[in-house]
């Protein structure tokens, strides 16, 4: 099963395809996603990488977190489940 990880503190030039490129060494990455500022659509400086399995999401933990990437010393976790938010019917 696929696990989740948060990527924090990324420069503002980083490429989804330079977040791949690094964690593609722990296995596969099924999937990257730099979060992007709606109004500027500047880079919000964090993001998220699948990794495939378990033992890969834990390698590329220990292998990433504190290394430095464009730059900037990178964070590297499990993401947490993000809560859901309560839609409010009265405007």
């Amino acid at each position: 099963m696929a696990k989740k990880l948060y990527v924090g503190n990324l420069s503002y030039n980083t490429t989804e395809e330079g977040l791949r490129s690094l964690f593609s060494g722990f296995g596969s990455v099924a999937s990257t996603k730099i979060i992007f500022d709606r109004d500027s659509g500047n880079s919000k400086g964090f993001g998220f990488v699948e990794m495939s399995t378990d033992e890969e999401a834990n390698a590329a933990i220990a292998g990433t977190n504190g290394k430095e990437l464009d730059g900037r010393q990178i964070r590297v976790n499990e993401a947490m489940e993000k809560p859901r938010r309560e839609r409010s019917s009265n405007w």
